[in-house]
């Protein structure tokens, strides 16, 4: 599935995958929320709840979306977090990968000072 990212004044297409997290988070769209950097990461509390599943990783890819169930938070990657190694880029904790922004993530760099965020159905 298809959803929109809209941060400020850039909007990018991202792609949802079909795992039982991504599906409830399709299920709960349109979210609109408080937004929170972590380095090169956004991420910020939705009204999802899961467990870590098949797709859970503690190394991830830039431009990967994750949930991360200690905080019912959406994870959006696009460059090293604080606990990254060279080459690496390291959540808090393992996360579900539950999609995949579309283009180039580190577009995401330009809205780093925005505050809310907005994930709908295009």
């Amino acid at each position: 599935m298809r959803i929109k990212i809209t941060i400020g004044s850039l909007s990018m297409e991202a792609e949802l995958n079909e795992t039982p997290t991504a599906k409830k988070v399709a299920d709960a769209l349109p979210i609109r929320s408080p937004l929170n950097a972590w380095g090169d990461e956004f991420y910020f509390t939705i009204p999802v709840n899961a467990e870590l599943d098949e797709s859970a990783r503690e190394e991830v890819e830039e431009g990967d979306l994750g949930y991360w169930p200690p905080g019912k938070a959406f994870c959006i990657f696009f460059g090293q977090t604080p606990m990254s190694k060279p080459g690496k880029i390291i959540p808090a904790s393992a996360v579900n990968i539950i999609g995949k922004v579309v283009g180039d993530a580190t577009r995401l760099k330009e809205v780093i000072a925005e505050k809310e965020v907005l994930v709908e159905a295009p």
